[in-house]
């Protein structure tokens, strides 16, 4: 349990993250896969890396549980400024980060995928921000990256979700394929990027990144200071306890229901 860092071929790094049951990471989560990510990123031999996840999803979020049991706001600063870090270390990574999705990609999930450079997907997969479900504000910035601005708009604000095949025909997911598939199209893809020269390939990463029309770092961080004032007024822990009456789960997403959810 935990991130793991793997070099199945040459110049391409694999970064998964394996935190059961449904890969809601704690704080010190992202904090461990932000590092790795920045490590694999700094490794002169390594050209491109993939991001992917073990069990029955990609990333739901932050461990909402964690939360509830913990006195006062350091667990909600810790999530905040690890999820923060994480989201950067991804953009911000020297190389290319290509992010194999499956199953549930929601809240957290989403600053990940959104900030990768390419997404390949599985047909299962669902993309979504059920923050308000949840009491929680935040990742509007990386939605916006993957769907057009009303549609970003009309899932933020009823919590629905869009398949890989719609992010597909929007043209934010590269490929979609099978789910047993998955992992052999991420590494196609991403073997196709390292076969590139390791110096342009970081040179080009950069220039991609100054040409980018939204800080996405300052964007988010704006995005965080309304999940403080929610928390602050009391709204968060009216809605999470009401989430928590709801689900038995440790996620950000109620998995028992996840395929049920309304889909844009």
């Amino acid at each position: 349990m935990g991130v793991s860092t793997s070099a199945p071929q040459k110049g391409v790094a694999v970064v998964t993250v394996d935190f059961p049951p449904v890969n809601a990471l704690p704080v010190r989560g992202w904090y461990e896969l932000a590092a790795a990510v920045r490590a694999a990123g700094s490794d002169p031999e390594v050209r491109c890396v993939v991001l992917t996840a073990e069990g029955r999803g990609f990333n739901a979020g932050v461990d909402i549980k964690e939360m509830q049991r913990t006195e006062g706001h350091g667990a909600l600063i810790g999530a905040n400024r690890g999820c923060f870090e994480a989201f950067a270390a991804v953009y911000e990574c020297e190389v290319p980060v290509v992010a194999a999705v499956h199953g549930f990609c929601l809240g957290g999930g989403i600053g990940l995928a959104g900030n990768a450079d390419a997404i390949v997907a599985s047909d299962d997969a669902t993309f979504g921000l059920p923050e308000l479900d949840r009491g929680a504000l935040g990742a509007a910035t990386h939605l916006a990256r993957l769907v057009p601005q009303h549609l970003m708009r009309t899932l933020y604000y009823t919590s629905r979700t869009a398949t890989a095949e719609e992010l597909h025909r929007h043209g934010s997911v590269w490929r979609v394929v099978p789910r047993a598939e998955l992992r052999s199209a991420a590494l196609e893809l991403a073997d196709e990027i390292a076969a590139k020269d390791g110096h342009l390939i970081r040179l080009a990463k950069a220039a991609i990144n100054g040409i980018d029309p939204v800080d996405v770092r300052r964007s988010y961080r704006f995005e965080q200071g309304f999940t403080f004032e929610a928390n602050l007024s009391g709204v968060a822990d009216r809605v999470r306890d009401t989430f928590g009456t709801h689900t038995s789960g440790t996620s950000g997403t109620d998995t028992s229901g996840t395929d049920k959810e309304q889909r844009a």
